[in-house]
């Protein structure tokens, strides 16, 4: 993949932009079972247990949540996101490298834009970045549908040929892949990240965000298919 031949880079937000043992999803799951707890005035354990069979079997715990017990997304993703940034540090050498890449970036997360706001801000690298893609404009429909992967597309008038998508979750980049679009996984020790990273859909490989843009931009001018 030659940074000259890609118009627009897509980002997942969250163990993407920063790196995951930051620990910083921690806190929006702990926040999701306090939610869980209070609406359905249940112990942390059952909240825990209910939390986590919505997310195996929907996608997100906001989407079973919705569809199975009618919750208001809008509060959720309020209380949820209620986090503190200051665990991950500022990122100057994100901040940099980005600023050399060339072509269109984008967000698409799970989350919402008040989440990639903060988060981004404390990165120091909101600016990078021209449109958010976030669970709301996805009709709270979570990756890896390939609806709202079609929408993006159609949305920004994207070549799917000329773009590139970076992903923590490796099962998110198939719809991605399917599209036409060049796919990018970072490494992560997370059982659920890694769930089809043995497949055809992942193109390329890296350790971090930072360990693939180093890549693009300073490698040999092409970054190969890494060996599974």
């Amino acid at each position: 993949m030659r940074a000259e031949t890609i118009d627009c880079w897509i980002f997942d937000l969250d163990n993407t932009l920063y790196p995951a043992r930051s620990n910083l999803f921690a806190q929006v799951s702990a926040r999701m079972t306090e939610f869980i707890k209070a609406r359905f005035d249940l112990e942390h354990d059952p909240a825990r247990a209910l939390q986590r069979d919505l997310f195996r079997r929907y996608g997100t715990t906001l989407r079973g949540l919705m569809t199975e017990h009618g919750v208001d997304p809008h509060p959720f993703l309020d209380f949820v996101h209620d986090i503190d940034v200051s665990v991950i540090d500022p990122a100057p050498e994100l901040d940099g490298l980005l600023a050399r890449l060339p072509g269109r970036k984008v967000i698409y997360t799970n989350g919402s834009v008040g989440h990639f706001e903060r988060v981004a801000g404390r990165l120091g690298v909101d600016h990078h970045f021209d449109h958010v893609f976030d669970i709301v404009a996805s009709d709270f429909t979570p990756k890896p549908a390939p609806e709202p992967y079609a929408r993006l597309v159609t949305g920004l008038a994207l070549d799917p040929a000329r773009t590139a998508m970076v992903e923590d979750m490796a099962k998110n980049l198939k719809p991605a892949a399917d599209l036409g679009m060049r796919t990018v996984w970072l490494k992560s020790d997370f059982d659920w990240a890694t769930d089809g990273a043995d497949q055809p859909h992942v193109h390329h490989v890296a350790e971090d965000v930072i360990d693939f843009l180093r890549s693009v931009l300073d490698g040999p001018g092409d970054l190969a298919i890494t060996p599974r």
